[in-house]
């Protein structure tokens, strides 16, 4: 049995370890708890109106405050850095926090992997300042490719032109292969399958089917909504067969699927159907600096405050490891547990 906030090596890498042996190896960072859309299964318009109270500026964690933040982190083994939202491109200023992030280094000297998550409306004009301030990698969020549909699940009447048009900016900017990920939800998109497909095939772009989750309390989710990924995967290999590949690292949360005729591959994240808790290497911390060690967490562990206390490096690095080392979150594998029933935090607030 290995001791509690003991370091290992865990796929090759350096980490710290919590209660079931995980490594703490990626941090998702949500810089902005707004989003300039209004999906119904992560904020819906009903809730998060007109006069929906938004943080204050100065309870965000500054650019600074995050940049320090996360070379705290990759000081205890993190490896993966991923900017989210809300949306993360509503923020000004976000070319700089990368160049900031892009400066990281691990140990032995390696780059950080340094990652976006968007929904794409900003990227025709961001792209290439982005590329330029060091983001290695794009991932945009894309449930549609019909007009309709995708204006509808976003929201705000949104035109999928308009993000397909900041794809193609992140292709000329150096992105590709494009990751784009699809929330499926049963009743509203799942005819979309097949269309993402092909023309990510035809793009050479790399799709991720995520099953619809109950992150949060105010999406009203039902199970039977939930579009199982392996139905995607056989309505998918019907049309190009498909085989399994193998994951590209452990903690790799989306099960991989390569098209025999070489041309790419799929990913469905199975989150519902298929638990990957035992796996799981996030750590995530909001934007007003509290961080949560599950997307389904119902507390988050306030790290802005000792930051702003005057907490050195060693201080907020010993926090993290001891809040790490108590981690026992498995909540997919618990769904129909009693934890459901707890309050959780809002997936906008964490960036999925």
């Amino acid at each position: 049995m290995l001791k509690q906030g003991t370091t290992t090596e865990f796929d090759g890498q350096a980490g710290r370890l919590d209660r079931l042996g995980r490594a703490l190896r990626d941090l998702r960072i949500s810089i902005t708890d707004r989003c300039n859309f209004r999906c119904p299964y992560c904020m819906p318009s009903e809730v998060f109106g007109r006069d929906y109270q938004f943080l204050p500026r100065d309870e965000i964690l500054r650019y600074e405050e995050i940049h320090r933040l996360a070379r705290v982190f990759v000081g205890l083994g993190v490896r993966k850095l991923r900017i989210t939202g809300g949306e993360p491109t509503v923020r000004r200023g976000l070319p700089g926090l990368v160049a900031m992030l892009a400066e990281l280094r691990t140990d032995d000297g390696e780059q950080v992997d340094l990652a976006l998550t968007t929904n794409g409306s900003a990227l025709r004009a961001l792209a290439h300042p982005l590329a330029e301030a060091g983001l290695r990698r794009i991932t945009v969020s894309l449930d549609s490719l019909d007009d309709e549909v995708f204006r509808r699940m976003n929201g705000v009447d949104f035109p999928v032109t308009r993000v397909l048009e900041g794809i193609d900016a992140a292709v000329e900017a150096g992105f590709a292969p494009i990751k784009v990920n699809v929330v499926l939800r049963r009743g509203e998109n799942e005819d979309a399958v097949l269309p993402l497909a092909r023309w990510a095939r035809d793009a050479g772009h790399v799709l991720r089917f995520i099953e619809y989750m109950d992150v949060g309390t105010t999406n009203g989710w039902r199970l039977d909504e939930v579009v199982p990924a392996a139905e995607v995967v056989d309505r998918i290999s019907q049309e190009w067969p498909l085989e399994a590949a193998v994951a590209g690292y452990r903690g790799e949360v989306a099960e991989r699927w390569r098209y025999l005729d070489g041309r790419g591959e799929i990913g469905v994240i199975a989150s519902v159907t298929k638990p990957f808790c035992g796996d799981c290497t996030r750590a995530r911390l909001s934007a007003e600096g509290k961080l949560y060690t599950c997307l389904f967490s119902a507390i988050g562990h306030d790290l802005r405050e000792p930051l702003r206390s005057g907490d050195s490096d060693a201080q907020l690095a010993e926090r993290i490891t001891t809040i790490w080392a108590g981690r026992d979150d498995r909540y997919s594998e618990r769904r129909a547990d009693a934890t459901e029933h707890l309050p959780k935090i809002e997936m906008f607030a964490l960036g999925g």
